[in-house]
């Protein structure tokens, strides 16, 4: 009996690719072992100390706010945008990078124990707070959302910015993902890159970045890495580079990604975490 060769072609092709598609997806998933985003050490500056404290048991919590070149600027925020931000329905659709250290005891001016946070942000931004009453108490309101987060507390809305000291205790260094270069590098092409909110209105439940990869013939040449704000993408024909931080928070395990080599793009949907 003869066998249609074309058929058995297509019918390996689609293996290949469902096979490449679940290794991206496991890579997506965090369960194939991918380079490590490059870091590095730094020493924060001084900015300015905030009182509140724990909730319920009412302890004293200081947030030392630092200031780093090292940490990535927010996008530009004007007043008049930032007031309509904090009178929307999702304000932390706005998202300031920051470095939030691990906590660490100290005394207070009292002979008093209390619990320390090292909250690093860009020193541009840091000016800016500074210069503007609305962008500072924004600051501080997101620094105290940021540490809940991260470390499954709740503190006090009720703060206090210590006029005479900036930082409580000793500010200690901070390891950080090195600033990232939120463009495509190109060699000898040029791809596009677009990213997506689904639904375009209200609050986004997706969001979708289509890569175009000219020159890419199949996803097994693409390693792809997804962190919870962060899309890093190589071809390992060093073709193309490709590191962008989020404006939110992504669900990792449930983002899939999937390639089209007939119009080579690279299409990655991932939830995004409600807030």
């Amino acid at each position: 009996m003869e066998t249609d060769a074309s058929l058995l072609g297509v019918e390996l092709e689609q293996k290949q690719q469902e096979e490449l598609y679940q290794q991206l997806l496991l890579q997506t998933m965090g369960k194939v072992q991918s380079e490590s985003p490059p870091s590095k050490v730094i020493r924060p500056q001084p900015g300015m100390c905030v009182k509140t404290s724990s909730m319920p048991d009412k302890k004293k919590v200081f947030l030392n706010i630092c200031q780093s070149q090292a940490v990535p600027p927010p996008p530009h925020l004007s007043q008049e945008a930032l007031v309509e931000l904090l009178e929307s329905e999702d304000p932390t659709s706005y998202r300031v990078p920051m470095s939030l250290g691990e906590p660490h005891t100290e005394v207070d001016n009292s002979s008093q124990g209390c619990t320390v946070y090292d909250v690093v942000i860009n020193d541009e931004f840091f000016q800016k707070c500074q210069k503007d009453t609305l962008f500072q108490q924004f600051l501080i309101a997101v620094s105290l959302e940021g540490l809940e987060n991260k470390y499954n507390l709740e503190l006090s809305r009720d703060v206090t910015i210590l006029k005479n000291r900036k930082f409580m205790g000793s500010i200690a260094e901070q390891n950080i993902r090195a600033k990232s270069k939120p463009i495509i590098q190109e060699i000898d092409s040029n791809p596009e890159f677009s990213l997506l909110v689904e639904p375009p209105s209200g609050n986004v439940e997706h969001l979708i970045a289509e890569i175009l990869l000219p020159g890419v013939i199949s996803a097994c040449s693409l390693v792809l890495d997804l962190g919870e704000d962060r899309l890093v993408l190589n071809a390992r024909s060093s073709l193309f580079h490709l590191d962008i931080f989020f404006p939110l928070l992504i669900d990792q395990e449930n983002s899939v990604a999937q390639f089209n080599t007939n119009t080579q793009t690279l299409t990655v949907t991932m939830p995004v975490l409600s807030s």
